[in-house]
Parts: structure tokens; C-alpha cells; sequence
């Protein structure tokens, strides 16, 4: 349904998405308990239940263009829920301590929970 269900603490910004992952332990959590993750093509290699995009060629199998199609299908809500964390002028512009964004990250989407859910 496109809901978070974790955010971590702010890393610079610098850092890869599958280092950030590894770092923070989601990596190995996923793979020993066999979750699948639909993810983008950073985590490539990341291991066997990390499922990304295959690469645009021009001369593409139909089947790589249709699992596509489908990975972007099922990962959309999840893209739009972090769309609207990003649309939030506070996280766009902090000038808070890196510390601080992950309380303010936390906030920021309890505040939408609330608001789309009653």
C-alpha cells in the first residue's frame, strides 16, 4: 500500500543506497528472512530476494519489458509515499542538525498517516 516501515537515521548524502542499506542492517535482515524487495537498480547485488529493472536495450525481450512494467506497477505507491514526505518544505530545506531529520522525517509522516486516514 506504499507505507514506510522504518526510516533510518540521516546519512550524508554522499552515501550509496546499498551501502546505507547494509550499514543499517536491511540487507541482511531481508535475506535471512527471505523477504522479497522490489528495489531500484542501486541494489544490484545486493542478494537473490532483491529484485530490480532489467536493463533497457533496444533490443529487449518482450518478457524483460513486461517484468518491468510490472516491478514499476507494484513499486508506485510506495515512490508516491516518499513523494509526499519530499514534498514537505521542511525537508527540503532543513537547517537542523542531521541528527534531528530522522524525529522531523517520523513526524512529518505521522502527520500524513493522520490526515489520510480519517
Amino acid at each position: 500500500d506504499g507505507t514506510p516501515l522504518w526510516f533510518s537515521r540521516a546519512t550524508p548524502g554522499r552515501t550509496h543506497d546499498l551501502t546505507a542499506a547494509r550499514a543499517h542492517g536491511i540487507v541482511h535482515a531481508c535475506l535471512t528472512r527471505q523477504i522479497l524487495v522490489l528495489a531500484d537498480r542501486a541494489y544490484q547485488g545486493a542478494g537473490a530476494t532483491f529484485h530490480t529493472p532489467y536493463y533497457h536495450h533496444r533490443e529487449q525481450p518482450a518478457h524483460y519489458q513486461q517484468f518491468n512494467r510490472d516491478h514499476a506497477r507494484l513499486r508506485a505507491p510506495g515512490e508516491r509515499a516518499f513523494a509526499q514526505l519530499k514534498s514537505w518544505r521542511l525537508l527540503r530545506r532543513a537547517r537542523c542538525s542531521t541528527r534531528r531529520i530522522g524525529t522531523i522525517v517520523q513526524a512529518v509522516h505521522t502527520l500524513l498517516s493522520c490526515n489520510y486516514s480519517g
